[in-house]
């Protein structure tokens, strides 16, 4: 299964025939086999997972039943030719693996493995890694030229360099049947145009979010669900547009990782719609502390400014004494003081004192001068 190890290496090599290559940079979602150390038999079925560039990883077939463990370097099938790939999964894992892809082996029909990657395979799928990059610009300024509205935001080169896979985002349908023939006979190769969104990019470039931590979408997510503006709106987050979207411009994938919570915890609340009869006049609702039950509201229906604390369960009777016709007294809740102080700075060690290091000097002079008068 696809999840993040808890001490990923920062770089693995290959070794092969005394050859070691740098594979790090362009592979992203490692994988974690927790079934590696428990015993059992073998697997029923002689499936593997291969991963290539960036998220891209496939299930195949190893026919020839060789001798393949995590990590080898193999050759596959592709469409025409074959591909170079890395054994990410082995063994029984690969079924649980099955599951979450929702495919079964008995109904569909897997590529094969043909054999361990020789020197000359690894030499040609190192070329075409190094051609990427400028194959991608060149592709950028054809795209310009043609007025194309699309971006080609990521390029891979199949294992034996007969075709490029050009990965490309665009908000519309994009006729690009002539760019398909320029790149052609620019490149040399078969040319597959493979559109991708927003998300799958910013999965396939990487990055680092604004949690200090590399983007989820390019270490464990490999399947994205829509976000909206309401998982925002039940948080009590702040609809900063900047604050709420991500590196890929969307709204961040983490706004639905507490949401079941907050909506959860939210059904024993009033709604916030309710305008509130007291003695002192009418208060309206500005933002609600879920996980410590507190409403704040103001006498100003327009204004934030000016709020105060009530609790959950005065609101409920002051919502019952207003269907009665009756409007009671407003009691603040006396919670609201110790969230206003938890946020002030406390100092218990006595760090406010920025002379503490001198005083400390001036006792060691005077100690010296005490010890010479002494001699």
């Amino acid at each position: 299964m696809d999840e993040q190890t808890l001490n990923p290496e920062k770089e693995t090599k290959i070794s092969i025939n005394h050859t070691r290559f740098s594979i790090d940079s362009n592979f992203k979602l490692p994988t974690f086999d927790w079934l590696q150390n428990i015993p059992g038999g073998k697997s029923s079925n002689n499936l593997i997972e291969v991963r290539f560039k960036n998220t891209r990883k496939g299930i195949y077939n190893n026919v020839n039943l060789l001798r393949l463990k995590k990590g080898d370097v193999v050759a596959v099938e592709a469409s025409p030719g074959h591909d170079i790939g890395i054994i990410s999964l082995a063994g029984e894992i690969v079924n649980e693996q099955l599951r979450k892809l929702n495919l079964d082996p008995s109904k569909n029909e897997f590529k094969k493995v043909y054999r361990l990657a020789k020197d000359v395979d690894i030499e040609k799928w190192k070329e075409g890694q190094e051609l990427e990059n400028l194959t991608m610009l060149k592709a950028r300024k054809i795209a310009a030229d043609l007025d194309l509205n699309m971006k080609i935001g990521d390029v891979e080169y199949q294992g034996d360099r007969t075709k490029a896979i050009f990965y490309y985002i665009a908000e519309e349908r994009v006729d690009f049947r002539e760019l398909i023939k320029v790149l052609a006979d620019q490149f040399k190769v078969r040319i597959e145009m493979r559109q991708i969104g927003a998300r799958q990019e910013a999965g396939r470039i990487g990055g680092i979010g604004s949690c200090g931590r590399e983007l989820c979408c390019s270490t464990w997510m490999t399947n994205f669900v829509s976000v909206s503006t309401n998982a925002a709106r039940h948080q009590e987050l702040s609809l900063n547009p900047q604050k709420l979207a991500g590196q890929c411009g969307k709204l961040k994938c983490c706004l639905n990782y507490e949401l079941d919570i907050y909506i959860e915890a939210q059904k024993g609340f009033p709604s916030s719609e309710i305008y509130l009869e007291t003695n002192d006049g009418t208060i309206y609702h500005k933002k609600t502390d879920i996980f410590k039950r507190i409403m704040w509201y103001s006498f100003d229906k327009k204004s934030s400014l000016n709020q105060f604390p009530v609790s959950v369960d005065r609101v409920f009777k002051i919502i019952e004494e207003n269907k009665k016709g009756n409007k009671p007294e407003l009691i603040l809740s006396q919670t609201g003081k110790e969230i206003k102080d938890e946020h002030g700075f406390q100092n218990v060690v006595g760090q406010e004192s920025l002379t503490r290091f001198d005083k400390k000097g001036k006792r060691e002079k005077r100690s010296k001068r005490y010890k010479k008068h002494r001699r």
